[in-house]
C-alpha cells in the first residue's frame, strides 16, 4: 500500500519574480543550451539587449551600436537617447516595468512586455547599465539579479546613449561558450531589416544598404534563377526568387524579430504569392508548383504584435493594428499590386518564373501515379509494420502543447531502435528503425521517394510530402552507430533531405546524435565519454585500473542507460546549411560517382577507427 505525501501550509510558497525566473528560466527565454545551438538562451540574452538598442535606431535615435563579446562577457553601447536616468535601476530589475506599455516614444517594436532585459539582469552573474543622457551618467551594477552598487557622474563628455554589460550565470547556463558565426548572423539580420543601421562586432563593421535584397544573395546556396524581386512599402518589405531545388524556403520577420517558425504573416505571404502570380498569368496552377523552389523574405512592421510564446519565434496576430485590416489581407493587397506591376514590367523575369512553373507541374503530374501507389502502400504497411505505428505513437500532429518537444530518432537496426524505444518518452519521442543503409539518392528524381519503400515511409511518417508546416516532429534525429557504417547511412540520409526536402535542413530540423564512445567506472562512479580525450580525462579522474567499456554500436547500450543520453541532456548536432556550403559540389564530390579525386583524399585521411570516426563526423556536418 502506497503511502500518501503529507500536505500542509508548509509546502505552499511565494516566489519573488527573480527567484521564479531563476528556477524556471525556459519559461522566459525557452531552453538553455551551451550555446551549441543558435536558439540556446545564451543568443536570446544577447538578442534581448540588442533588441533595445535596435528599438532606439528605429525610433530615430542612434545610428550605430557597438558590440563586443570577449569569453563569456558581452557589452553592448548604443548612442540613442538614453534610459532615463532616474529610472535606470527600475528599468532594468523591475518586472513589468518599462517604457513600450502604449507610449508614443515606442512604436513598432519587438519588446513590448517589460521582461526582456530583466531576464537577463536575473540570469547573469554579472550584469551593470550605464546611462548618458547629456553629460549626466547613472551606471547600476548587479550579481544574479541583486543590485549591488549604483554611481552617478556629471560634466561627462560622452555621448548619449545606453551601454550594458553582462556575463551569463554559470550556475544556471552550465559550460557554455558564444559562437561567433551565431552572433555574425544574428547581427547581419539587424542591418537588412534596418537599412542605415551600422553595427560593430568584435571590430568587424556590418550594414546594409538594400535590406532583404542583401538578405537573399546572402543566404542563397545557388544562383537564382531570375534577379530577385525587391519590393517594399509602408511597413512591409519583400524579396522574392527561386532557385532550381525542392522545398520553399522563407526568412520572416516582425518589427526586426526573426520568426524562425513562421506565424501568420508567412503563412498569408505564402497564400499571397501563390495567389498573385496565378491571378497575373490567369492559370489555375497549383500553389505548390508556384510555390516549390522560392527564395523569399518577407519582414512587416506592426503595434503590438502577439507571439505564440515568450521567445518570439512565431506571430500569432491577426490584424496589422487593433481596429485594421487583418494581416492576411494587408499582405495580399500590397502583393497584388506591387508584384503585378512588377511583373508587367519585367516581361523576361516572369517568362522564367512561368517556365520553372510548368516545369514543377510536369514533374508532379509525372509522379502522380507513382504517388498514389505509393500512399496506397503505407496505408498497407502502417497496419502491419511495427515500424510506421511505433513513429506515430501520441503524436498525431505538431499542434499539441508540447510542441517544441517532439522529436523523432532514425535509427538502423532492431537492437538499437529497441534501446531507445524502451528508453524513450512516448509522448514526445518517435523511433522509425531503417533496415539496412538507404539507397544514395544523389542525382535521382523525387520519384525515387515514392518509389523506394524506406523513403516512401520515412516521409510518410514525417508527414512533409505536401508541406513543411505538417511536419509532425520539430526535431529530426538521426541516431547512428560511431564507427563507418553508421557514418555512411548518416551521410546517405542527409543527401536524402538535401536532395528532396531541403526545407529539413534550413528550417532547422534535423540533427544527429551523439552518443558515448566509452563508459568509464569504478565502484564510486560511472562517467560515459564522447571521445578519446574525455575517456582519458576520466581515467585520470577515477584513479586507477576503472572499468572501461567500448560501445561498438547503439544496440550494445541498455535501454535503462539510454534514457540520460535522450533525455534533457542529450548532445545533438544541429545539420546546418549555408550560402558558404557549395551544396551541389559535396554532394557530387562525397556522393557522386567514385572518382580518383575522391579515392586520393579517402587515403588521405585514413586514421585510427576513433580519429576517422570523429573526422568523418565533422564532414558529415
Amino acid at each position: 500500500m502506497s503511502v500518501v505525501a503529507k500536505y500542509t501550509d508548509d509546502d505552499i510558497k511565494s516566489l519573488s519574480p527573480r527567484e521564479h525566473l531563476r528556477l524556471r528560466p525556459g519559461m522566459y527565454i525557452g531552453k538553455l543550451g551551451d550555446g551549441a545551438q543558435s536558439d540556446d538562451g545564451i543568443y536570446v540574452l544577447f538578442k534581448e539587449v540588442v533588441d533595445n538598442s535596435v528599438d532606439e535606431f528605429i525610433m530615430g535615435a542612434g545610428r550605430t551600436i557597438d558590440i563586443t563579446v570577449e569569453e563569456r562577457t558581452v557589452t553592448v553601447r548604443d548612442y540613442g537617447r538614453g534610459i532615463p536616468l532616474n529610472s535606470l535601476s527600475a528599468a532594468v530589475s523591475k518586472m513589468n516595468t518599462g517604457g513600450k506599455y502604449g507610449s508614443a516614444a515606442f512604436k513598432k517594436t519587438v519588446g513590448l512586455n517589460g521582461v526582456g532585459v530583466k531576464a537577463v539582469n536575473m540570469l547573469s552573474g554579472t550584469f551593470m547599465a550605464r546611462s548618458v543622457r547629456e553629460g549626466q551618467v547613472h551606471t547600476v551594477w548587479f550579481a544574479e539579479g541583486l543590485e549591488q552598487r549604483d554611481e552617478w557622474e556629471s560634466g561627462v563628455a560622452e555621448a548619449d546613449g545606453t551601454l550594458v554589460q553582462f556575463t551569463p550565470d554559470e550556475a544556471i547556463f552550465g559550460e557554455y561558450h558564444f559562437r561567433p558565426e551565431f552572433l555574425e548572423t544574428m547581427v547581419k539580420n539587424y542591418t537588412y531589416l534596418n537599412t542605415g543601421l551600422t553595427i560593430r562586432l568584435n571590430g568587424a563593421t556590418y550594414c546594409s544598404k538594400n535590406g532583404l535584397l542583401d538578405l537573399l544573395h546572402e543566404n542563397m546556396t545557388e544562383e537564382p534563377l531570375y534577379p530577385p524581386i525587391h519590393l517594399s512599402g509602408e511597413d512591409i518589405e519583400v524579396a522574392i526568387t527561386h532557385g532550381t531545388g525542392y522545398g520553399e524556403t522563407y526568412f520572416s520577420f516582425v518589427n526586426g524579430q526573426h520568426t524562425t517558425q513562421g506565424g501568420t504573416h508567412q503563412s498569408a505571404f505564402r497564400e499571397a504569392v501563390a495567389k498573385t502570380i496565378k491571378d497575373f498569368y490567369h492559370k489555375d496552377y497549383d500553389p505548390s508548383d508556384v510555390r516549390t523552389s522560392i527564395v523569399a523574405a518577407i519582414s512587416i512592421k506592426m503595434v503590438d504584435p502577439q507571439f505564440g510564446q515568450q521567445t518570439k519565434v512565431s506571430l500569432s496576430s491577426t490584424k496589422i493594428e487593433e481596429d485594421g485590416q487583418t494581416i492576411r489581407a494587408f499582405i495580399l493587397d500590397f502583393l497584388k499590386a506591387n508584384l503585378d506591376n512588377y511583373l508587367h514590367k519585367n516581361p523576361a523575369t516572369a517568362e522564367v518564373l512561368q517556365k520553372k512553373i510548368v516545369e514543377n507541374e510536369k514533374e508532379r503530374k509525372a509522379i502522380s501515379g507513382i504517388q498514389k501507389k505509393a500512399k496506397e502502400m503505407a496505408k498497407k504497411v502502417s497496419l502491419n509494420n511495427k515500424k510506421l505505428r511505433d513513429s506515430k505513437v501520441h503524436l498525431t500532429d505538431m499542434k499539441n502543447d508540447r510542441r517544441e518537444e517532439t522529436m523523432i530518432f532514425i535509427t538502423e537496426g532492431n537492437s538499437a531502435s529497441g534501446s531507445i524505444t524502451q528508453s524513450r518518452d512516448v509522448q514526445t519521442q518517435a523511433v522509425f528503425s531503417l533496415r539496412g543503409k538507404p539507397l544514395n539518392c544523389y542525382g535521382l528524381t523525387k520519384k525515387v521517394v515514392y518509389e523506394n519503400e524506406e523513403f516512401n515511409l520515412l516521409q510518410a511518417a514525417l508527414n512533409i510530402e505536401n508541406d513543411m508546416d505538417d511536419l509532425r516532429y520539430n526535431k529530426i534525429i538521426i541516431a547512428t552507430d560511431a564507427d563507418v557504417d553508421g557514418m555512411h547511412i548518416r551521410l546517405l540520409l542527409i543527401t536524402f533531405f538535401l536532395q528532396f526536402f531541403p526545407d529539413v535542413i534550413r528550417q532547422e530540423h534535423l540533427f544527429v546524435l551523439q552518443t558515448p564512445l566509452f563508459r568509464v567506472r569504478n565502484r564510486r562512479e560511472t562517467v560515459y565519454c564522447y571521445s578519446e580525450e574525455e575517456r582519458q580525462r576520466a581515467v585520470a579522474r577515477l584513479g586507477a585500473n576503472p572499468e572501461i567499456t567500448r560501445f561498438k554500436g547503439l544496440g550494445e547500450i541498455s535501454a535503462d542507460e539510454f534514457k540520460a543520453f535522450i533525455g534533457a541532456d542529450m548532445r545533438l548536432e544541429k545539420v546546418r546549411m549555408t550560402k558558404n556550403d557549395a551544396v551541389q559540389d559535396m554532394l557530387e564530390f562525397y556522393m557522386g560517382k567514385n572518382t580518383p579525386d575522391r579515392q586520393r583524399f579517402i587515403m588521405g585521411n585514413l586514421r585510427t577507427e576513433i580519429d576517422y570516426t570523429e573526422e568523418v563526423d565533422a564532414e558529415a556536418l
